[in-house]
This record gives structure tokens, sequence and C-alpha cells, in this order.
């Protein structure tokens, strides 16, 4: 096996069991192993410390995955790591009421790279390291052994892949093509699916948790659901009884299945309406027509993909709320959200304090939203926590 030598005060972060070796750190690689070939990480001192996946082209050039220098890297490695990934999503998925849901969740569960979604019978895959690429067809048998679902779906066309130097996928991997809409349940609603042109993987379950409790907050009220996708939350707050919601997407078949969402779980249209529209240009239009809600929710995309975003990211933020904030009166609500890595809740309560300065608003925190259970973050790889959110009261 190829050894990869840190330089001298280098590994620190992998003692701590930090799954990513930058490129920077390295001093010297003994061989020549290809992109994703599986690699032992040694100290300076020739220490062994850990296996991972290689990767010249990435600025993360090893993800490591075992620290035991007795484990062989094998099927059956493969097979405990994605069983154990299962079994801790086993309150979920016994739970009757959803049966959509994350079942590998990349660094967090020890597969650095690969993403596994369940939508009802089938399963939606995003490979995103070269090291989970090369190990893709075992990765396949295994679930389908252990799950054995109608298909599985391959969704890895992420630009994360460009930075790994492979290419895009879309396509079948295993069994039956799936329907162009998959019906799946979460929190009691039904939801149509389309795993092959969906955003992402498909669905975004990693708000399951948020949707529900914000919904506790909107019977009788007027609500505006912005970036609304599929209609997470719209679904959720007419299901408790808001007075009316408008929803707010750029995309035709986001709104397309939205519609279709409202109709499968019958509710009724005089309660909703569905706007196709940049959501940055519809709140200019609103704030023009002086149009009020009581609970305005912003659930935009990832603005700081890096930390070298960070400042273009957060000013994109500030606007957007500013934005929110001004159609609320006072006792209105804001659900806001990130999903952007790069910004933790301490910068982007910030950002909040600057909105609201700008918005002539005061505002108080009232509840923090972050991702489920079928996310966990692993405290020695913080930067698994990305989504996290603010219920903010007007006062």
């Amino acid at each position: 096996m190829v050894e990869v030598k840190l330089k001298k005060g280098k590994e620190k972060a992998v003692l701590q069991m930090h799954p990513w070796v930058f490129s920077g750190a390295l001093e010297k690689v003994k061989g020549n192993p290809e992109n994703g070939d599986i690699v032992k990480v040694i100290a300076f001192n020739s220490d062994f410390l850990a296996y991972g996946f290689f990767n010249d082209q990435s600025r993360v050039a090893v993800r490591l995955i075992e620290w035991n220098e007795d484990k062989k890297i094998d099927r059956n490695w493969y097979y405990e790591k994605i069983k154990n990934a299962i079994e801790a999503r086993t309150h979920v998925l016994h739970n009757p009421q959803t049966n959509t849901c994350r079942l590998i969740f990349s660094e967090a569960d020890f597969l650095p790279g690969l993403i596994v979604d369940k939508y009802a019978d089938f399963l939606s895959v995003q490979i995103l390291s070269s090291g989970i690429e090369q190990a893709k067809p075992l990765i396949i048998e295994i679930l389908v052994d252990i799950l054995q679902p109608k298909g599985i779906f391959d969704r890895s066309d992420a630009t994360a892949r460009t930075h790994e130097g492979i290419e895009a996928e879309n396509g079948l991997l295993w069994g039956e093509n799936p329907p162009e809409f998959i019906e799946v349940k979460e929190n009691g609603i039904l939801y149509h699916i389309n795993i092959a042109e969906g955003q992402k993987s498909g669905f975004y379950c990693d708000q399951r948790d948020n949707r529900r409790i914000l919904a506790e907050y909107v019977q009788g009220k007027t609500v505006l659901d912005c970036f609304s996708y599929s209609g997470g939350f719209t679904l959720n707050a007419l299901q408790q009884g808001a007075k009316a919601v408008t929803s707010v997407d750029s995309s035709a078949l986001a709104i397309q299945t939205l519609n279709q969402n409202i109709s499968l779980n019958h509710f009724t249209d005089n309660k909703h309406t569905a706007i196709q529209n940049d959501v940055n240009k519809q709140l200019r239009i609103f704030g023009d027509e002086e149009r009020k809600f009581d609970v305005v929710i912003l659930d935009p995309p990832k603005y700081a993909p890096s930390r070298s975003a960070l400042d273009r990211a957060a000013r994109a933020y500030k606007d957007l709320n500013r934005r929110g904030l001004m159609l609320l009166e006072k006792g209105g609500l804001l659900a806001t959200f990130s999903c952007s890595g790069a910004m933790d809740i301490e910068s982007f309560k910030q950002v909040l304090a600057w909105a609201a300065l700008d918005a002539g608003k005061e505002i108080q925190v009232i509840r923090q939203f972050c991702q489920p259970e079928d996310h966990p973050v692993r405290l020695s790889f913080p930067e698994g926590e990305y989504l996290k959110g603010l219920l903010i009261r007007v006062v």
C-alpha cells in the first residue's frame, strides 16, 4: 500500500480523527497512487496515523476512513460501515408517519463522499469522492443485500465531483427505474418526489423536523414560503391550519411538483397561491405593494460553498433577510435558514442583526433550528453541521 507522509507537526488533526488531510500537509507520497486508491497516512516520524482515499486533484488530498491499522478495507469493512449507518436510523425508519430519510451521510458515517437517501422503496445515491467511486459496485451490492430496494438511482451530478476529477453521472444503478414521481410520506404528509430531475438527490429531508416544529406556529396565519421547492414548509403549514400560504420558487418543475403535492394531500386551492419567480425579485414586488404576512420562511440554496465566499454570502443573506423582515409587522415571525457549512450559527446571528438594523426592526430569537438525527454531526468533524436556522419574532 502506498504511504503518504505528513509534514512535521501536521498530524494533530488526524490524531483527533478529523477526516480531511489537505494537500499542503503532505511531505511525501511514496509511490504513484491513482486517484481514489486507499493509502496509508503516516506521521513525519513514520508512525501509522490512518487509512484514507487519495486524490491529487483535490484540495483535500486524503479523505480518512479508518484509524485502526489492523483493519483491512475490504467488503466486510464496507458492509459493517453501511450496516451501522442504516441501523443508526432505526428510530426514523420505524416511524409510521415517515418513509423517507438519509441513510448514509458521508463523513458522519465514516464514508466520505457517499450520500444515500431512501424514498419509499427506492434509493437515491450521490457519490462525491473518487474513493467511493472506485468502491461503487461493492457499495451498490451491499445496499441491495441489506435493503432489497426496488431500484437504486445515481444522482452524482454535483460540483464536488469536478473537484475530485470525476465526471457527473445520472442514471439507474440497479433494479427498476423509478417512476417519474415516487410517492413518499414525511410527518404524515404525502409528496411526489422526482429523483431523476429534482434538486440534489430529489428531496430535502434535512428539514423534516423543522417543518413540523414551524407548523406549530402558523394556525390561522398568513404564511410566505420562499424557495418553496416541492412544498415542505407549505404543506406542513396547510396541514396545521394556516389561513393562507403563498409559495415562491424560480423553478417551473418545483412549482409543478408543489401543485401536485397540494392535490395529493387534498388541500383546498383557495388557501394556497404558487408564484414562479426569483425570490429576491418577488420580495421587492411584495415590498412595493406594501404586502404583509404573519410568517415569512426563507430557505435559500447554499450561498457560501466555501470560506472564501463568506463575505459575499453574508451580504446576500443580509439583503434577503432584510427584505423578509420588511414584510412583517410587530409580532410577525421570520423562519430563516442557512445550509452553508462555512457559515456558523454565530455568524448567521450577526447577519440577522445587521438585516434587522437595516430594516428598522427590533427582533428576538425565540427558537433555533438544526439538522435532524439522520444527518448526524461527528464532533471530530464540525464541518458536517451545515444546516442552521432561527425563528425570529419582530417586537
